[in-house]
């Protein structure tokens, strides 16, 4: 049978899908009619609320009912729910956190169709291709179903296969949603800056992305490539002779899945260790690699045991690299430059970064917008930071968002969307978890080290404020830095002397040399602090080995830079 005209489509084509539907209107009508009986109950409820001033006592058990709504009526209205749960600019608070319990199960399709699906896709019968195969799905999800199989070379492999005839029953429902919004979006009180047919094209790309299982194929190729020298991540191994746009064949992972089950609690692990893993790793992606997975749920992180005899270490297993996402340098850069200017807290500079990042529009007028997110943020920043956690952050912001024009661009709801899920992760499996623990070491450490100029330039915005040296910071981030296990203390110092004696570095040494008579004093009692806290980690000899290393590459520089002018020209 010849595939159904969408099922070929590879990218998410709102004008081709539109057009495909207009020619179908008995399939719109029947769809339309199902969706809005289903949510008419829940707007009853809701216009019930208000007509009875009931809607504070009401809000939860109507936040329950509309995650019970969207369970109900399938895949698309899961994945809306959870992209919704990432949108304080769209969802209120209670409903945001009711979303976020929204689970990605469905009840699984027949063998018979799925076996099908493989022979069809792979163009071999199962049983030619595998060893054997689970006689059930051992996982099923709103987009595919998952069976345990072992290859006639030998390998246990996991098979992913799509549900039939996904493609349309998304582009329908993409297209109602669509056409809903297009009406509904003048009258609704957001204050978005655009129109809400946006949102709904961007996530229909991120969607139609996930269906494509060659794509997740080469997404975990990549991620793979990214954490080639991490002998503490792993990626499963993709068997692209059984892989096609809708059966998937990868390495089977066993180990144990992170949702604090009694398996994990019980197993012969540093449960501490996985959960830094985790935060670490994501950080990596944000921040180093850019390329990160925007799904880090329970089901799709395992930790696996280390071996003592091999030296293998404890490590975390990533599967499902359907949704994933990519950040470009300017946009890691300008993440960078939010996090200096939150610290320092120059709001000014801030909001400036969210309209580089999305949040706001272009030519905003961030006049009003600074004085509240001094008010917001600042009592953020004023808790201690065993207090805490960036669940707190995106609270805040859900009801900031209802009264300036901000939105939440796609990309940040997915990174939004990966951050909270890992904290919670965490939490699930040490209450005691905080994820700013891990994460300040980590960035002070980065920053410290000043692998790139931008970096360095970075480091020199939080150490200099108004002109004048930071000695507490750079003794706040030094004891930070040092909480962290990998932090090597006299690489970062020659890393710094290298580059103080560097061309790059003149500026710094003259900030320093000022810094440490300004104010008309000789701050020795503030140096005298660093070098207690640095001490016991470095040994002078080597410090001044190092020191003497640079000063005379610095010299041979200069010599280069000075002897030419003097050489006769050919």
């Amino acid at each position: 049978m010849e595939l159904d005209q969408l099922d070929q489509m590879r990218v998410y084509d709102r004008a081709q899908i539109a057009q495909y539907y207009r020619r179908r209107p008995w399939q719109v009508v029947a769809r339309a009619v199902s969706i809005f009986w289903n949510f008419a109950g829940f707007l009853l409820g809701l216009f019930w609320d208000q007509l009875f001033r009931q809607q504070e006592r009401n809000r939860l058990r109507r936040a329950i009912q509309f995650r019970e709504l969207l369970t109900h009526l399938g895949p698309t209205f899961i994945k809306v729910g959870q992209a919704l749960s990432t949108r304080p600019d769209l969802m209120q608070k209670d409903f945001l956190e009711e979303l976020t319990k929204l689970q990605d199960r469905l009840p699984p399709f027949a063998n018979a169709v799925a076996f099908e699906i493989i022979e069809r896709e792979l163009d071999r019968a199962p049983d030619e291709i595998f060893r054997s195969i689970s006689p059930d799905p051992i996982a099923a999800a709103s987009l595919g179903q998952v069976y345990k199989a072992q290859l006639r070379s030998g390998e246990t492999v996991a098979v992913k296969v799509q549900r039939p005839g996904l493609a349309s029953r998304l582009t329908l429902d993409i297209f109602l949603i669509r056409w809903i919004c297009s009406w509904v979006s003048p009258y609704l009180p957001l204050n978005l800056g655009h129109d809400l047919t946006l949102i709904v094209d961007e996530f229909g790309t991120k969607l139609f992305e996930e269906i494509d299982y060659l794509q997740e194929g080469r997404n975990a190729e990549q991620f793979a490539s990214n954490f080639q020298h991490c002998d503490y991540v792993k990626i499963p191994t993709i068997y692209w002779r059984y892989t096609s746009r809708r059966v998937l064949t990868l390495e089977w992972i066993e180990g144990y899945k992170l949702t604090g089950s009694n398996e994990f609690i019980e197993a012969d692990m540093d449960r501490s260790a996985v959960i830094r893993i985790g935060v670490i790793s994501g950080l990596q992606q944000l921040l180093e690699f850019g390329f990160f997975h925007a799904d880090p749920h329970p089901g799709n992180l395992f930790a696996l045991p280390g071996d003592l005899e091999t030296g293998i270490p404890d490590r975390m297993a990533y599967i499902d690299f359907g949704m994933m996402d990519q950040l470009e340098q300017n946009t890691k850069e300008t993440l960078v430059d939010a996090v200096v200017h939150l610290i320092n807290k120059d709001y000014e500079d801030l909001a400036e970064d969210f309209i580089k990042l999305g949040f706001l529009a272009p030519g905003t007028d961030i006049s009003p917008i600074v004085p509240a997110l001094e008010q917001v943020l600042g009592d953020i920043l004023g808790q201690k930071v065993s207090e805490f956690n960036f669940k707190t952050i995106t609270d805040s912001f859900s009801e900031l968002m209802y009264d300036y024009p901000f939105r939440v661009p796609a990309k940040f709801a997915l990174i939004i969307r990966s951050i909270v899920t890992q904290e919670g992760l965490a939490l699930s499996i040490n209450p005691d978890f905080k994820i700013v623990d891990i994460a300040y070491p980590y960035v002070a450490r980065r920053l410290l080290t000043g692998e790139t100029p931008e970096l360095r330039r970075r480091l020199l915005e939080v150490l200099f404020k108004d002109g004048k040296f930071r000695w507490d910071r750079l003794e706040n981030m030094l004891k930070i830095a040092r909480t962290d296990a990998d932090f090597d203390l006299f690489p970062t110092a020659q890393l710094g002397i290298q580059y103080l004696f560097s061309e790059e570095g003149d500026y710094l040494r003259r900030q320093l040399l000022l810094a440490l008579i300004e104010d008309d004093r000789l701050h020795a009692p503030e140096v005298q602090r660093l070098w207690d806290l640095i001490k016991d980690d470095l040994q002078p000899e080597r410090i001044l080995s190092s020191a003497w290393d640079a000063f005379t590459e610095f010299s041979q520089m200069q010599a280069a830079n000075f002897f030419p002018t003097f050489l006769p020209s050919r």
